[in-house]
């Protein structure tokens, strides 16, 4: 295989992956973000932690592998992206760790306090990390600012001028495609937890699917308006290939589908829209920034591709080998995991 071959095939991996922590850790994220609006008492809010306890560590490895992979395979690209989102990546990893600390220590105790106090932990890790990954999809669709080494253009002062710290990534774009991660994975969690729940607080899910749904049909629409208007080489790729339209026409049918099997009463088939919805998005994105992984807002001459910002021929190689070896490994747990807490979820005095 060329070092060319390579190169794309990894790029696609890299869309593997993240397409992977998206659909699985995406309904994690949402179960939490919901965790302070839709359950009424003790009982219910475990059935929450109870719905994604056996799943959610497991599927945030899809995370680790994905940061791995960008560090071993695009190592540029890291050093790059990590330097200039370096305290939004903090705060997420911040989020993510508060997040799971909530999970494993909000039933050790009976007091109301220590359960409300990590209740809320368990929602905000939950939201600021949907956040957070949509601000920062948003800020690589726009660019950054970077110099002929691909290293980011920092100022006499210190300060990376194309942000201004973190607040000054907190652009409008940037801001509405963060808002846009929080309603997608809101839904997201809320067709899963329909799924797994029963009785009154399915009745009371159901309608936050609707909520959620609609909410995320509005920050769509809002985010795909700004993006055709103020993100134009968004749009580059599907002129010079013609045959990627099939991925924005598959989003819009994932996203009708949901309403569709809702009214049909097959929530399993809406899970499958969205999951497909979230897919159909990370390969919008991928095709938005082909053959880019970091655009240089300044110079386009300046832009990290999958080209200039790989590894060796060499590096590339083993990495494939590998994956094709370890891959079979990881979908074979995942699948045994899933099927093994299938079903509703039944809370007992042991479980979180």
């Amino acid at each position: 295989m060329s070092y060319e071959a390579l190169c794309v095939v990894w790029y696609f991996l890299l869309g593997v992956l993240l397409t992977g922590y998206a659909i699985l850790d995406g309904f994690d994220l949402g179960v939490g973000i919901l965790h302070p609006f839709v359950p009424r008492t003790d009982h219910e809010r475990r059935v929450f932690l109870n719905s994604i306890g056996p799943l959610w560590d497991g599927n945030e490895v899809w995370l680790v592998t994905f940061g791995g992979a960008m560090f071993a395979m695009f190592p540029e690209v890291y050093a790059s992206v990590f330097s200039g989102f370096y305290t939004a990546f903090m705060l997420l990893l911040l989020a993510l760790i508060f997040r799971a600390v909530s999970i494993e220590f909000r039933s050790k105790m009976q007091s109301t306090f220590w359960r409300r106090f990590w209740d809320g932990g368990f929602a905000f890790g939950s939201a600021l990390a949907a956040l957070l990954f949509g601000v920062a999809v948003g800020n690589v669709m726009m660019g950054l600012p970077l110099d002929a080494n691909g290293d980011l253009i920092v100022p006499a002062g210190g300060v990376y001028d194309w942000s201004g710290g973190l607040l000054g990534q907190l652009r409008p774009f940037p801001l509405l495609v963060g808002l846009l991660s929080v309603a997608l994975l809101a839904m997201h969690g809320s067709i899963f937890l329909y799924l797994k729940t029963e009785g009154e607080l399915q009745e009371r899910l159901r309608g936050w699917v609707w909520r959620t749904f609609g909410l995320y049909l509005v920050l769509f629409m809002l985010a795909t308006m700004f993006a055709l208007v103020n993100v134009p080489h968004a749009v580059a790729n599907f002129g010079r290939f013609p045959w990627l339209w099939v991925v924005p026409v598959l989003n819009v049918l994932a996203i009708a589908n949901i309403p569709r099997a809702l009214f049909r009463g097959r929530p399993k088939y809406a899970f499958v829209s969205s999951s497909a919805t979230i897919a159909a998005l990370v390969a919008l994105f991928g095709a938005a920034l082909y053959p880019n992984l970091v655009i240089a807002s300044n110079d386009p001459a300046h832009s990290l591709t999958i080209f200039n910002g790989a590894s060796s021929e060499k590096t590339l190689g083993i990495g494939l080998l590998i994956v094709l070896l370890g891959m079979p490994f990881v979908l074979t747990y995942t699948a045994i995991i899933y099927w093994t807490f299938r079903g509703k979820v039944k809370v007992d005095p042991h479980g979180y």
